[in-house]
Parts: structure tokens; C-alpha cells; sequence
């Protein structure tokens, strides 16, 4: 008989002694143990001591034996493949022995244990499921509940793997067997039995849906339990119903709401806020207007209630600190940053791509986790954009009565409500809003905090709408008090007040233009008063400023007031500083802003900003040539230098020829054009576009290198690396001209598939229009046999842009396209005909162009045929054209 596996008694000394040392606060007795166990890993049988000090040693107190279930997790985690086979049994067999332990949070550490094993293929273990599935039928409540706990881990980690195991059909039998314990007489193991379940709804699962009438009777029988756990989980399972089974859930529609009325009040928050979830699923199913009609006026009053911060709200922000500017930022409390490139070059104004609106809820940031108050605030949005104006005369006079209160919270929250309703009911509010912005431009100067923090952020929500009155209406009020709130003594309202001063900024635009000495003079004073986190917003503020002002930026005393301390920033900040990015987001804004008025400042940001490149590439060669000696680079600090360089091509236009001269530029652009990552390619793309239009005598030697590798970018499925490739391109043929002919094969027929894809981006088809019309320029002879394949989608698209240079060139190449194959646009002359109409001022030029086209076809046609045409014409379409073209 072989004997089973036993320790040492030295051995597991030194384990125990090792156990209880991890868990000192020191960091260099943690840091010894950690060397201690890496080296431990080595030994054949060390997590057999592990397992076993877990299971077996009851003499030791529980949490030095979690810990050795969580060590042995770990190296379970990192090294499985490695374990010797026997280890790997000892383990199991003992995980399985110990299911059931007396401690609750031994059973859970062994349910970690067993779903850690499981989920590197239950395959492996062919005897777990069946004996945890006959453990749930122990008359022990410590065995049915740690198995329980163990098969719900599997169930939320390996719900896959149960789906796909064709062969042993585990759902069958787990499904039907979890569904008999929903009325059992423990709250946590019905807890555990719908949290099973819960997890193989949104799949919908056959196993599950073939006993959806008993899964849904027994839920709404757990509907009134006493436990909250169970009442969370019944919530969530009505949640998920909603968005995969709303025709089972029909006929039960009205109960449901009235549960979820009900649980939205829970005392138990977390119940309550499974119980939101409802709301804002609800919202985005057709019946949502029909259904929740007749319950808005108890429903409103709810999210509203909601949106109030909780004492333990108030705790964890401070909510009582009100002066706290002196205290510096924790670093963890500073979100991690990650370089969204700017560099997508589109013809309109508003072609950036809609932000996420992160805070969308108002701004306490710090409570980053997902709570009752931002859920009921999201669903008061949702509902009000399905609602619309109908909410308001339910949510007025509650508005009214919670911002009047004497209490701040109540104030607060009915603030927040104001601003969560901003976009779904503007129409609505407007009559009400003369009394409304004043009473919160006062009120910035409350003397609570979080009231002043909410009420930037609610402002904000208005700006459109403040930003198109008269400025001595409201406008300037609400600026100067902002910009007061920008230099308030609570970190927190100055971090509320510099986004929704961004948020001004974008609507405001040069509207801002008389006041810019005041507004920078607050932002260049909130640099000596600002801590870490609040600084990387202010440096979005004043980039945004420069993107909304422009050229307005380029005065001497402006330049003055901005640079020095942006600079002072710059030169402090080591190459490796990821507060890099957002300076450097900042400082491409205020470059191609301020135009030559950056030139003092341009050749240190230049060479750095090529240094910058030039490392990342080199890290990243040493870390492909010898991954064990060097790290990968973050490619974000070559991404940031590239959209800076582009800044300063924009902003210097010709004057950035001197830096360019006698660098290694092009090299650096051209390794850059071939990273695998497309972002880096993207900014790349826009880099060398705009280095075309600043000083293509530079670019000019190397155009035979790159443009292959701008043909091989044209996959409209990287829509952002395609779109300044195409963009690029374009810009290339016009400097280039006749000369760009060898390159038209390589080009054209990707240009003309994207043009006629379904789905393309609006940006992207006016970027392809535009240079497929530029090619036409410089190559008609070689673009107009194709015209029939793009003319259409061509108009339509280009109908759109502004008047603009781009426009104008790519126009001017369809001319001559059509006068060598007029052949090529007879089907679609009307699309042309409406694409000229779309020209409020062009060039004479080019409006004599247009007149012999016209003219020509109805000369070509005859009167009668030229009328017959004309008649198929919107009347407005007609106007234009007899009115400009006399036809």
C-alpha cells in the first residue's frame, strides 16, 4: 500500500514561520518572504505543504491558513504546467476533502482554490463536477454550502467552458439542480443558487431556457425574502431577463415594476442599486415610453431621492473638508492617463469623435465605483431622453422644493437631477432657465463644497444654451464666477470647475476672445496653486482654450502670461514622466494656436519631442532584440511627441523647415509609418500630412519609400489610420502633381472600395472623396475611366463640407474627370448637379468650370430632354441653379 503524501515537521516549521512573517506590515520583511517563496516554488513538494496547512492544520488560526490557500492560488496561477503530476492530484483530492470545513472562510478559500484549478480545463478533472454536484444533497449545511460557493466561482469564471462541453452536458444536470434549491432554508445557499444561474442568462443558455417558466416562478417567489443578498440577486436575474427574454417577462411587466419601485428603496443599497439597473435597461426597450408612463409620477421622485450622496458617500470624499488645496494628491488617487491622439484630420469643425463623457454624473470622481447615486442619476438621464419634455411636469416641482431645502444634500441632489435632465429635456427647460442659471451662478459661492462641485458641472450641462444669449445676460457671470471656482481652496470644486470651464470653452469658442487676458491669468495663477491631479486637467483646459481661440492666442502679452510656466512644467518633467502626455496634448494645442508666435519656443519642444521618438524606437529594437534584458516601451510617449511635431507643422507652417533641416526627421517618420501599432502609425500619417503642407522639399525625396506603405494603410477596418493615410495621400498629389502618376495603380481601387462601402464613416468618406478628387487633379487621364464606379457616393459625400481649399482642389478634379469622361457621370449627373448647388462662394474659376459642364450636357441633351431632366429636381436644388448657372 502506498503511503499518502505527508510533511516534515521542519519543513512545515519553517512554512508557518513564513506565513505569519508575510503577513507584517513591513516592506522589507514582505519583500524577504517574497524571496523566500520564489526560491520555496523550486522544492518538488511545496504546495503539498501548502494545501496541506490549508486543509489539515486546524491548530493554526484561519487566516495564516487562507493564506496559504491564496499563496498556493498564486503558484497555481504561474506555474500548473510545471507541477509534477502528483502534486496536482494531492491538491485536488484534498480540495475536494476540505469542501465542506467548519470555517466559512476556509470554504471559500478552498472554492478559490478549486475554480483557480478548474478554470485551466475541467476536462482535466473529470470527478469535480459530480462529486460537488452530490455534495449539494449533504444533510451538512457546511458541505451543500461550500460546494455551493465553489460550483457559483466556476460558474462566473469557466460559464464557457459548461456551454461548450457538447459531449458531458454539464448544464443539464447543474441547471434543473440549482433551480430546487431557490426555496431552500438557507438565505446564503438560495443566494448562491441564483448567483449560479445568473450567469448563464445574458447567453442564453438551452439548459436555462428550457426551464425558463420554473426559473421565473421561483424568482419571483424569492422576490419578498428577508436576505439581501438573495433580493440582489433576484434584481440583477430580472435585469438581464429584460434584455434577453422581455417576452417572457411581458405578462409579469406591471409586477415587476412595482418590485423594482419597491426595491429602488431598499435599505439595503446595494439591493437598491441592482434594482436601478432596471431603469436605465428598461429605457432601451421600445415599450419603455408605454410602459413606465403611468408610474413616472412615483418613479421620478425615487431617482431623485437617490441621487442623494450617502453618509458613507460623504465620508469617503470628505464631504466635510472644505479647504484641502494645501494637501497633496496620493498617487493612487490619480487616474492613469492614456494619450487619446487629437490627429484625426477631418473637413468640419465637429468631426471628433463624441467623447466618452466620463463624468456624465457629476463629478465625484474619486468615488469611482459604480453607487446608487450616479445609477439613479444615469436612469433620470435615459428617461429623460425618452420622455423628453413629458418628465418636466412631474420633475419640476420637486426641483423646486429640493432646491430650496435648508439641507446641502437635499440641494445637491436635486442640482445633480437639474444636470442629468440637461440633454433629454433642453426644449423643455428653456422657459425655465432665466431663473434657474442665476440662481446657480449665485450659488457657486455656496459654502459647501460638493454644492459648488455640482453646480460646475450642472452649468456646464447649459453652456450651449448660455453661450447663445446675449454675453451680458449670463455669460459673463457665469465665467467670471467659474474662473473664481477654478482658484477655490477645495480640490475638488477646482477640478469640477476646469472641466466645465473646457466645456465653455468648446461652445464658447472665439466667443471668448474679449476676455482671454482675464481667463489666462486665472489659469497661469491656478499652476502655483494646484496639486498633481488637478494640474493634468488644467493643462486640458488651456489646450482646449488654445483649440477654441486659435490665432486670437497670438499677442505678445498672451504669449507672455502662458508660455513661461508651461515651459518651467516642460523642462521639469523627466522624458519617462507620463504627465508628459498631457502637457504635451496641451502644448500641440497652444503651438498651432499661437502659429509663429511659438517660434522662441519651438526648437527645445522640437528636438525633445524627436529625442522622445527616437528612444521609444530604439527601447523597442533592444526589447525585440532581448526581451529577458529589456522592457517594452510605452509607445504612448512616441505617440504624444508625433501629435506635438504635427502641432508645430501646423502651427510654424513654413518656419519649421529650419528644424526639420539637418534632422533625422523623415528616418524617425519612416520607421514610425511601419509600427504594428496602429495608433502609432495613425499619428504618423497625420504627421507627414502635415509636414507636406509645411515643407514638402523635405518630404519630396522620400515620397517613393512611403508611398507603398501608405497604400498598404488603406483598410477602412483601422478607420482612424486609414483616414489620415487617405488624408495624407491627398495632400502628397496636390505637391506632387504630375509626378504622383506612378503611384495612382497602387492607390485608386482601395479608395474607390471604401467610397462604396456600407458603413463607412462620414469623416473617412470626405477624406477619400477629397483624394480620390485630388488624384483626378493632377491625374485625370488616369482616375476619370473609373468615374462610374464612385461619382455617386462621390456627390453625396462631398455635398456636406464647407467651402474650403480641400474642396475646392478636389472639385477642380472631378471637372476635369468629367471633360474626359463625360460618359463616366450621365447617370448620375443629378448627384452632381446637387453636389455644384452645395457651393455658397466658389472660386470664378471654378464657377466657370461648373457653367460649361452644365451648359455642355444641355447643349448635349437638347432644351426638351434638358427640361424633362430638370423637372426630377427638388424646387430648391432648381433655384440654385438657375440663379448661379442661369439654367
Amino acid at each position: 500500500m502506498i503511503m499518502a503524501w505527508q510533511p516534515q515537521e521542519e519543513g512545515l516549521r519553517q512554512i508557518i514561520q513564513l506565513l505569519k512573517e508575510s503577513q507584517s506590515p513591513d516592506t522589507v520583511i514582505q519583500r524577504t518572504v517574497q524571496q523566500k517563496l520564489e526560491e520555496l516554488n523550486q522544492v518538488s513538494d511545496f504546495n503539498n505543504y501548502l494545501i496541506f496547512v490549508l486543509t489539515k492544520l486546524t491548530s493554526e488560526d484561519e487566516p495564516t491558513r487562507s493564506l496559504s490557500g491564496l499563496i498556493l492560488k498564486n503558484n497555481i496561477k504561474s506555474h500548473y504546467e510545471n507541477l509534477p503530476p502528483t502534486v496536482t492530484e494531492f491538491v485536488k483530492s484534498e480540495c475536494l476533502t476540505a469542501v465542506g470545513d467548519n470555517s466559512a472562510l476556509i470554504r471559500a478559500t478552498v472554492g478559490i482554490l478549486i475554480t483557480t484549478i478548474a478554470s485551466r480545463g475541467i476536462n482535466t478533472w473529470p470527478e469535480l463536477l459530480p462529486a460537488l454536484c452530490q455534495m449539494l444533497d449533504s444533510a451538512d449545511y457546511n458541505v451543500c454550502e461550500g460546494a455551493f460557493g465553489a460550483l457559483q466561482k466556476i460558474c462566473e469564471d469557466s460559464s464557457e467552458y459548461l456551454e461548450d462541453d457538447r459531449q458531458n452536458k454539464p448544464l443539464d444536470i447543474l441547471i434543473p439542480k440549482f433551480l430546487q434549491f431557490f426555496k431552500h432554508s438557507s438565505p446564503k445557499i438560495r443566494s448562491h443558487a441564483i448567483g449560479c444561474v445568473n450567469q448563464f442568462i445574458v447567453q442564453k443558455t438551452p439548459s436555462l431556457m428550457n426551464h425558463i417558466d420554473v426559473f421565473l416562478e421561483n424568482l419571483f417567489h424569492l422576490a419578498v425574502d428577508d436576505e439581501a443578498e438573495v433580493r440582489k440577486n433576484v434584481c440583477r436575474a430580472i435585469v438581464m431577463l429584460l434584455e434577453v427574454r422581455m417576452d417572457r417577462l411581458l405578462p409579469h411587466l406591471h409586477d415587476i415594476i412595482e418590485y423594482m419601485l419597491l426595491r429602488t428603496q431598499d435599505p439595503d443599497e446595494n439591493v437598491a442599486l441592482e434594482a436601478c439597473e432596471f431603469w436605465l435597461s428598461i429605457a432601451d426597450q421600445q415599450i419603455c415610453k408605454e410602459a413606465l408612463t403611468p408610474y413616472l409620477p412615483r418613479l421620478v421622485p425615487i431617482l431623485v431621492n437617490g441621487m442623494r450622496y450617502s453618509e458613507i458617500d460623504i465620508i469617503l470624499l470628505k464631504g466635510d473638508v472644505e479647504e484641502d488645496e494645501n494637501v497633496p494628491d496620493r498617487e493612487e488617487d490619480i487616474r492613469p492617463r492614456f494619450h487619446k491622439s487629437r490627429n484625426t484630420h477631418g473637413n468640419e469643425e465637429d468631426n471628433n469623435d463624441e467623447e466618452d463623457d466620463d463624468d456624465n454624473l457629476g463629478d465625484d470622481s474619486s468615488l469611482s465605483d459604480w453607487n446608487l447615486r450616479k445609477c439613479s442619476a444615469a436612469a433620470l438621464d435615459v428617461l429623460a431622453n425618452v420622455f423628453k419634455e413629458d418628465i418636466l411636469p412631474i420633475l419640476m416641482p420637486i426641483l423646486k422644493e429640493t432646491l430650496s431645502s435648508t439641507e446641502w444634500e437635499v440641494k445637491e441632489s436635486g442640482i445633480l437631477a437639474l444636470g442629468a435632465i440637461a440633454e433629454g429635456c433642453m426644449n423643455g427647460m428653456i422657459p425655465h432657465l432665466n431663473e434657474l442659471i442665476p440662481y446657480m451662478i449665485n450659488h457657486l459661492s455656496d459654502k459647501k463644497a460638493l454644492v459648488r462641485a455640482i453646480i460646475c458641472w450642472t452649468l456646464s450641462r447649459y453652456c450651449h444654451w448660455v453661450v447663445s444669449q446675449p454675453h451680458e445676460q449670463y455669460l459673463k457671470s457665469m465665467m467670471h464666477e467659474l474662473l473664481k471656482r477654478i482658484l477655490d481652496s477645495n480640490k475638488r470644486v477646482q477640478e469640477a470647475a476646469c472641466s466645465a470651464f473646457a466645456t465653455l470653452e468648446e461652445e464658447a469658442t472665439t466667443e471668448l476672445v474679449p476676455y482671454l487676458g482675464f481667463i489666462l491669468e486665472t489659469l497661469v495663477f491656478a499652476f502655483s496653486k494646484y496639486q498633481h491631479k488637478n494640474l493634468l486637467i488644467l493643462y486640458d483646459a488651456i489646450g482646449t482654450l488654445a483649440d477654441s481661440v486659435g490665432h486670437n492666442l497670438n499677442k505678445p502679452e498672451y504669449i507672455h502670461l502662458l508660455m513661461p510656466p508651461l515651459i518651467q512644467k516642460w523642462n521639469a518633467l523627466k522624458d519617462e514622466d507620463k504627465d508628459l502626455f498631457p502637457l504635451l496634448e496641451c502644448l500641440s494645442s497652444v503651438a498651432t494656436a499661437l502659429q509663429s508666435g511659438f517660434m522662441p519656443y519651438a526648437e527645445p519642444v522640437f528636438k525633445r519631442c524627436i529625442s522622445l521618438v527616437e528612444q521609444t524606437l530604439n527601447q523597442n529594437i533592444a526589447n525585440s532584440q532581448s526581451p529577458d534584458q529589456f522592457d517594452a516601451p510605452d509607445k504612448d510617449f512616441m505617440i504624444v511627441a508625433l501629435d506635438l511635431l504635427s502641432g508645430l507643422a501646423e502651427g510654424l507652417t513654413t518656419f519649421i523647415e529650419s528644424l526639420i533641416n539637418g534632422s533625422n526627421t523623415l528616418q524617425l517618420l519612416y520607421q514610425c509609418m511601419q509600427d504594428p501599432l496602429a495608433e502609432v502609425r495613425q499619428s504618423s500619417f497625420a504627421l507627414l500630412g502635415d509636414l507636406t503642407k509645411a515643407c514638402f522639399q523635405h518630404v519630396h525625396p522620400c515620397i517613393a519609400d512611403f508611398m507603398p506603405i501608405l497604400a498598404q494603410n488603406l483598410n477602412p477596418d483601422h478607420i482612424s489610420v486609414c483616414n489620415n493615410a487617405t488624408w495624407a495621400i491627398g495632400e502628397i498629389a496636390v505637391k506632387l502633381g504630375t509626378e504622383m502618376q506612378p503611384y495612382v495603380p497602387i492607390i485608386l481601387n482601395q479608395l474607390v472600395v471604401t467610397m462604396n462601402r456600407t458603413n463607412t464613416p462620414k469623416t473617412l468618406l470626405e477624406n477619400t472623396a477629397i483624394t480620390i478628387g485630388r488624384l483626378g487633379y493632377v491625374c485625370p487621364q488616369d482616375v476619370a475611366p473609373l468615374l462610374q464606379q464612385f461619382v455617386r457616393m462621390w456627390c453625396t459625400s462631398l455635398r456636406n463640407i464647407r467651402d474650403n481649399d480641400e474642396k475646392d482642389s478636389a472639385f477642380r478634379g472631378m471637372c476635369q474627370m468629367i471633360s474626359l469622361n463625360p460618359g463616366g457621370v450621365v447617370q448620375d449627373f443629378i448627384f452632381f448637379c446637387d453636389a455644384i448647388a452645395s457651393w455658397i462662394n466658389p472660386k470664378d474659376d471654378l464657377k466657370d468650370m461648373f457653367y460649361k459642364i452644365l451648359h455642355g450636357f444641355k447643349n448635349q441633351v437638347g432644351e426638351e430632354n434638358w427640361t424633362r431632366f430638370t423637372d426630377q429636381f427638388p424646387q430648391q436644388l432648381k433655384e440654385r441653379l438657375s440663379t448661379a448657372y442661369g439654367i
